[in-house]
């Protein structure tokens, strides 16, 4: 048996951060994560990061300087075009959107160079968690050993273990799917049509979303109104079919654009998106709570990896203001959480709706054009 102050299942940016603040105030952390190394596997896209809840966590962190130090430059600028290929709209990087472009393993990185190496245990999968009562819990993991905890925190994404001590709620598909690739030496009529940022073009009910990474690589995210039934149809281990079924579907769209799902360098990997109710909130049950996916799972908006990077900021803020109380650090972070999730989450689903609805992409392009300032640029995560 091991018994921890706080104890983290989830070793992404929502858990990393909260280890990190807690350790900024001296409050030691384990954090268990199923993959078996920091290395185990890419860790996904670009992010923008936000002044009023990303940054903010970061600075609580310490790590304002190194975050600093990995913006990719230019990143920023944004595109909207219709499915020919014409510009409806075209936003440059000025440097004053208050949103930098970050790679997610290049944030992740950072956060784990911070901690001690002892925090994260890796290849430490829960199979099973059960209540001891009096706010104390026990978590079994896969190869059968467990750990006693007082304060559990799930940070374990959508398909959260931790979240059925609190809520029965379960993650419902959207009718959306994403469709991820990436293009790696893309020909120069793809590359400029995408630019230096992120380039959306869409139609009602499909678009083709696109960021520029450092390196000049192109990730892509195919995005369609599709019963889960249609997608679980498409063989994605044959690559070359699974391809051709998603492309026929922008039968007569620009080549340019349809180029970034016919020439890409990596089998396509389907995305469903899934979502917890906007107003999805618990009963305060002693010893336990959940931040992020774990907590308010919400469409693709650009607010995900914020939110949960500022939960775990508010979280472990809360518990150093506390001492003694866990309680009392929990029902405060709780309570701040749910208002800024179901208000996020709100803003979320009325994005992919501008995003894939009737009026896309001209939709989007207005939306842009009335809230420059907003950080919500649509479907980054």
């Amino acid at each position: 048996m091991t018994k921890t102050p706080v104890t983290i299942v989830g070793a992404g940016l929502g858990g990393l951060t909260l280890a990190r603040v807690l350790h900024v105030h001296g409050i030691p952390a384990t954090t268990y994560e199923a993959e078996p190394s920091a290395a185990a596997r890419t860790q996904g896209g670009q992010l923008d990061i936000h002044e009023y809840n990303g940054q903010l966590a970061l600075e609580a962190a310490g790590l304002t300087d190194q975050f600093r130090a990995i913006i990719h430059e230019g990143a920023q600028a944004s595109r909207v075009l219709d499915r020919h290929g014409t510009v409806l709209l075209d936003e440059p990087d000025d440097g004053t959107a208050g949103r930098p472009e970050v790679l997610r393993g290049d944030l992740r990185r950072i956060l784990l160079e911070s901690l001690p190496p002892e925090t994260i245990q890796w290849g430490r999968k829960v199979a099973g968690v059960r209540s001891l009562g009096d706010g104390r819990h026990e978590l079994t993991f896969a190869d059968g050993s467990t750990v006693t905890t007082s304060l559990l925190v799930g940070a374990d994404g959508a398909w959260s273990k931790i979240r059925p001590l609190l809520t029965d709620a379960t993650p419902a598909y959207t009718g959306t799917t994403f469709i991820e690739t990436y293009l790696y030496n893309a020909d120069a009529a793809t590359a400029t049509i995408v630019g230096s940022g992120a380039m959306y073009a869409g139609a009602p009910g499909k678009a083709i979303n696109a960021h520029r990474e450092a390196g000049g690589v192109l990730h892509t995210y195919v995005q369609l109104n599709r019963p889960a039934e249609w997608i679980a149809a498409i063989d994605f281990t044959d690559a070359a079919a699974a391809t051709a079924t998603i492309a026929a579907e922008f039968d007569g769209w620009a080549p340019e654009l349809t180029a970034l799902i016919t020439d890409g360098d990596t089998a396509p990997v389907p995305r469903l998106i899934h979502t917890l109710p906007a107003t999805h909130r618990w009963a305060r049950v002693p010893g336990v709570t959940l931040l992020g996916d774990a907590a308010h799972l919400m469409p693709p908006s650009g607010e995900g990896a914020n939110l949960a990077m500022f939960d775990g900021s508010e979280l472990a803020q809360a518990i150093a203001a506390h001492p003694g109380d866990v309680e009392a650090a929990l029902t405060v972070y709780e309570e701040a959480m749910y208002a800024r999730s179901e208000a996020e989450a709100v803003d979320a689903e009325e994005i992919l709706e501008i995003c894939l609805g009737e009026g896309a992409p001209y939709s989007l392009a207005e939306f842009f054009r009335s809230a420059p300032e907003s950080p919500s640029h649509a479907g980054r995560t």
